[in-house]
Formats: structure tokens, sequence, C-alpha cells
């Protein structure tokens, strides 16, 4: 009565029943008109009332009954004890035959509600003084004698009401305990993954430094010694640049073995060929135009941007990649898309600037054929492109901006900065 229970809306009544949900004055409307309808028909229906005409009292009192559990809600206490005196007042000012006792309907109505909506000793005086009151009323008052059952029936229509409202809280009580359980656990499960994440990341930090601070070491030392003895003494040198080799082969071996921790099942092996810059940015856009996509490239000349850091060419490089990517992705292959690459400066210092814009006027592709053909695409869905975009940039303490624009489309910008490192960074 108080709520529809999604399990027992079948598939035509779906529409409905959510617009009941999304307004609950309604569904009360409903629930009243109901209650007016059982009070009525309960009140000619039984055989001592068939010779009985109803009485505009007994028609006032029900409309009455019926049109407070519109407000049932905002005030189920109030509601209940307003249908409760209207019941008995048709109870004791009854003086034509015996008093019809179907206005209770309208009570355990207001009863289950506020039982719903209180805890359970609340809910049970509640239940005991209606039951007692409307079951006195009825032996002191009434015609029947007092033993009979329309008095019973007074009580035990009150001990259901209470007994089905406190079910239902309790049973939606539950329900909220298992629902928030659930969500404390989900959020505990990534609170352990970020802190598992972190706490790997840390360590695969540690062992690189450690490798990286030995071996170079190592190589620092002998490289010194072969150049102090390279013209007194050469086969000292010559053993001190083998030192040299194998300390550098043993940090390339130990590299690898660190950084292939990060490799996932089914990851492509590491490339041989040269890491690719923007001297091949045409390549990668001829890709993506293959496919249906028109793009536009504005960008200074080689000499003008100067010699790039290779960090920085490779990052630029797959901004505009994954730019595109999602380009294709998302707004399809007939958008079009513009590159703009550029050397600002500014008063931290210069810096590479690489904006990728779309209009957003593509069709967005379905199913596997729309996935684009650039060549080493590493994207995925989720959102992972995005990220692993913005970390890239970070690791270089650049910025990263992604949002779309207010005409339509999509905007990535992202700024390297040119400077190297200082020391202690």
């Amino acid at each position: 009565m108080d709520s529809v229970t999604p399990l027992a809306v079948g598939p035509g009544l779906a529409r409905p029943h959510r617009w009941l949900c999304a307004h609950p004055r309604a569904l009360d409307t409903l629930v009243a008109i109901g209650v007016l309808a059982l009070i009525l028909i309960g009140a000619v229906a039984g055989p001592r009332m068939r010779h009985q005409s109803l009485g505009p009292l007994f028609v006032l009192l029900a409309v009455l009954v019926a049109g407070s559990l519109i407000f049932r809600r905002d005030l189920p206490r109030g509601v209940l004890a307003f249908t409760v005196a209207l019941t008995l007042v048709e109870i004791v000012t009854n003086d034509v035959g015996p008093p019809r006792t179907s206005i209770v309907f309208g009570v355990v109505v207001a009863l289950y509600t506020a039982a719903t909506r209180t805890d359970r000793p609340t809910t049970w005086r509640l239940g005991a003084a209606t039951a007692v009151l409307l079951t006195g009323a009825g032996m002191l008052f009434a015609l029947n004698p007092w033993y009979s059952q329309e008095n019973w029936g007074l009580f035990a229509w009150a001990g259901l009401a209470a007994a089905t409202g406190d079910a239902v809280r309790s049973r939606r009580a539950y329900i909220a305990a298992i629902e928030e359980r659930a969500v404390r656990a989900e959020r505990t499960r990534e609170e352990e993954a970020r802190r598992r994440v972190a706490e790997e990341r840390l360590r695969i930090a540690r062992e690189l430094h450690d490798v990286v601070a030995h071996h170079i070491a190592l190589v620092n030392v002998q490289a010194g010694v072969a150049s102090h003895v390279m013209d007194n003494r050469p086969d000292q040198a010559k053993e001190a640049l083998a030192h040299v080799r194998q300390a550098s082969r043993s940090a390339l071996d130990e590299l690898r073995a660190t950084v292939g921790l990060l490799r996932q099942y089914g990851d492509p092996a590491a490339p041989t060929e040269p890491a690719p810059g923007l001297a091949v940015l045409d390549q990668l856009v001829d890709g993506f135009v293959r496919a249906g996509m028109r793009v536009r490239v504005r960008a200074q000349p080689p000499e003008s941007l100067g010699p790039l850091p290779g960090s920085v060419d490779l990052t630029a490089y797959r901004v505009v990649q994954e730019a595109l990517t999602n380009v294709h992705k998302h707004a399809g292959p007939g958008a079009t898309a513009e590159v703009r690459i550029a050397r600002v400066g500014g008063a931290a210092g210069s810096a590479l600037e690489v904006t990728v814009e779309d209009d957003g006027a593509g069709t967005r592709p379905e199913g596997p054929e729309g996935e684009p053909p650039a060549p080493g695409e590493e994207t995925g869905g989720g959102g992972h492109g995005l990220l692993g975009m913005r970390e890239r940039v970070t690791a270089l303490r650049g910025s990263c901006e992604a949002a779309p624009l207010p005409e339509g489309g999509f905007r990535v910008r992202v700024r390297l900065p040119l400077q190297p490192r200082r020391g202690g960074d």
C-alpha cells in the first residue's frame, strides 16, 4: 500500500509504475479512492446491512476517512488519530441497526503507514491503543452482543495492520543495511586497490632507483678509470671499458625485468624500432584520413620548433594519436579534426603546445568496424586513454586540458615544458 514493489510489475505496467513512484501524491489518491470503494461496498454487502440504506452521516464519515489518507505520508500519526476518531464517531453515534464497521479500512491503511515509519515499540503501542479503542467502543456502544464477530474483527484488523507495517519496515531496514554494506564494501575494495597500486608503484620505483643508481655509479667510476689510464696503460683502460659494458648490460637487463612487471598478459612485445615522434606525424594522420576522417595539421616548421627532448617528442606524438583516436571513436569517422603544434614562450620558459579539436559532426561508429586503423593504438575503453595521456603529461611537468567545446566537439590542449629538469627533481 505504501509503494509498489518493482518485481510485482509486469512489462506492460512499467511506465505507469514509474510515474506513480515519481508522483506519490497521485498514488495516495488512488489508495484513498480504493479505500472509499471498499468502505461503501462493505457497508452494504454484509448480511445484516442489505435492508438498510446508507445514511448521509456514514457517507460523510467515509469520505473524510478516505480523503485523509492522501496525507498519510506527511502526517502518519495525525491521519491515524483522525481516522480512529471518525471510526469511533460511527460506532458510538450509530442508532439504526448495527454499526457499519467497514469504515475500519481507513484505520487499517493509516495504522500500516504509521507502523512503517516508526520503531517497533511505538508500532505495537499504537496498534494496541487502536485495537483497544475500537474494540472497546464496539463492545460498549454497538447493538450487537459484545462478543460478536464484528467487534473481534476490529481487533483483528488493527493487529494485522500493525504487524504488516512492522514487517515491511523491518524488511526495508534490512535491504537498506545490505545496500549500505555493499556500497561500503565496494568503497573499501576500491581504496584497497588504490593502496596496492600505490605500494606497487613505490616498490617498482625503488627497484628502478636501486638498479639505475648502482649500475650508473659503476659505469661512472669505470669510465673515469678508463679515461685516466687510456694513454699510459691501455690494457687497464680496455679492462675498465669491459666493466662499463658489463655494468650497462646488467643495468639494461634488470630494467627490462623490472619494467616487465608492469606488462599484463597479452600486451604486445616491446618494439624494436625507434620510438615515434613528430617526425612521423604525417604517417599517423594518413592512417586516420584513410579511415574517412578529415584532419587538418597546422604545425610550425621543424627548424622553428628546434630540437625537442626525446620524452617531449614522444609524448606529443602520443597525445595527438590518443586525441585523434578519441575523435574517431566518439565523434565518428566523418568528423573534422584540427591539429595545432607550436612552440610558445612565457614567464616560466618555452614550451611545446599541442592542441587537437574536432567539430563533433561525424557519425559515431558502431561495432568493431568503427575501430581506427591508427598504428600503435594503445587506448581502450572506459576513459583509460585520457587518463594515460594525463599521466604522460604530468610526468613531464606539463599541463593537460580536455573538455567539450561550447559550440560542439571536443578539445585537447597539452603544454609540455622544454626546459630540462634541474638537479634533485
